[in-house]
């Protein structure tokens, strides 16, 4: 088992408005920094990445009515790394959740880099929505 780490964040929006908000892929680049800049494409069931740093392409799970938002991304190294993601309802507001496993070989400061780069990512999206 890979270790883990949730992080997540309280918006204060309804969560079922939220998630058809943010669910679309085309939603990401406007506020995850690894894509910030870049530009997807659909290609078969991936969406590839244009314009990021890495060739990269993202599986979506398909809408649906429980606020899941996984994907699984596909560096080019062979193995596609999965990153759990929901929206949850919080009385009239909404919490997002992103789960990171620690893949193998990843150093300390590196996972701690990625969760890091999480926290910063999810609160670009509560600025986003919030102001």
């Amino acid at each position: 088992m890979l270790p883990s780490h949730t992080i997540s964040l309280t918006i204060p929006r309804n969560w079922v408005d939220l998630y058809e908000t943010i669910r679309k892929p085309d939603y990401f680049p406007k506020w995850v920094s690894g894509l910030r800049g870049a530009s997807l494409e659909l290609e078969g069931s991936y969406w590839k990445v244009s314009g990021a740093e890495n060739a990269v392409k993202i599986r979506f799970t398909d809408h649906n009515p429980w606020g899941v938002m996984d994907r699984y991304v596909d560096s080019g190294f062979g193995k596609e790394a999965y990153v759990p993601m929901r929206v949850v309802g919080n009385e009239e507001g909404s919490e997002v959740l992103i789960t990171l496993f620690r893949q193998p070989f990843t150093s300390d400061e590196k996972f701690a880099e990625e969760i890091a780069m999480v926290k910063g990512d999810l609160q670009n999206l509560h600025t986003l929505l919030t102001t």
